[in-house]
């Protein structure tokens, strides 16, 4: 069972607004021991977006998507998880009421446009929204909430909190790493297959970081992540490949 993440937005495409919400769901998942094993953007279009839903839906995946959820001609999140999954859309009564309430305490009239924000997916749950009770909604593991972080952060911690606090810590990895000097990837690859071959559930993981100044002159980043109980075993296996390898390490 993964974790998805799905940003959805043109103003994201177009560079008019900087995405945040990755940076803060591996920070959130990070603090319960969980962790991202994809991200997606996606514009405002509809096709795309029912393919992309049909595709995630099919999966075990747990998926929370951001963004386009509201009510204006260029929101099309609700319409989309819909028709993905073959379902209609309808009025939930419980987000009738909460937009209702959300509009008497603003002191604004109960407009058949904001109703639509109510309009989900049949079998759509609601999801609490803190800062102004317009909720977001959860279908078949797919958890979705608006694109503004000021509301889409906390929907998503009570999401975690309320369904998934089972799965904390289950996906946590430790790593360890180095810094090598004087070889190459593709010297080092062979060392790396044979740490992965060795330490089945361990990962070795390699970036290279280039000096623009001299064009062949580079070090890289390498490690291990994984399992714990494997890892310094794992380590010191690579570490020793490099130094026989001739490289030269530091922290």
């Amino acid at each position: 069972m993964a974790f998805g993440l799905i940003v959805i937005g043109d103003e994201i495409l177009s560079g008019k607004r900087q995405d945040k919400h990755f940076a803060k769901l591996r920070e959130l998942f990070a603090a319960r021991g969980l962790q991202l094993s994809w991200v997606q953007y996606l514009g405002d279009q509809r096709p795309r977006l029912i393919s992309a839903l049909r595709h995630s839906f099919a999966s075990d995946d747990i998926v929370f998507s951001c963004g386009g959820i509201g009510a204006t001609p260029d929101d099309h999140t609700r319409q989309s998880a819909a028709a993905a999954l073959d379902v209609p859309m309808e009025l939930h009564p419980g987000a009738r009421d909460l937009i209702a309430q959300h509009m008497t305490e603003i002191n604004q009239p109960l407009t058949p446009q904001r109703l639509r924000m109510g309009e989900l997916p049949q079998g759509a749950e609601l999801i609490p929204n803190p800062y102004n009770r317009i909720p977001g909604f959860s279908l078949k593991q797919h958890h979705f909430v608006p694109g503004f972080p000021v509301m889409a952060w906390p929907m998503i911690e009570w999401v975690l909190e309320t369904h998934y606090r089972a799965l904390f810590g289950v996906s946590a990895e430790a790593e360890r790493g180095m810094i090598v000097r004087g070889l190459n990837e593709g010297t080092l690859t062979p060392l790396m297959e044979v740490v992965e071959a060795e330490f089945p559930g361990i990962h070795v993981f390699s970036l290279p970081r280039i000096d623009p100044e001299q064009r062949f002159r580079y070090e890289i980043d390498l490690g291990v992540k994984g399992q714990a109980e494997l890892l310094d075993a794992a380590f010191d296996c690579l570490q020793a490949g490099v130094l026989e390898l001739g490289g030269e390490i530091s922290a």
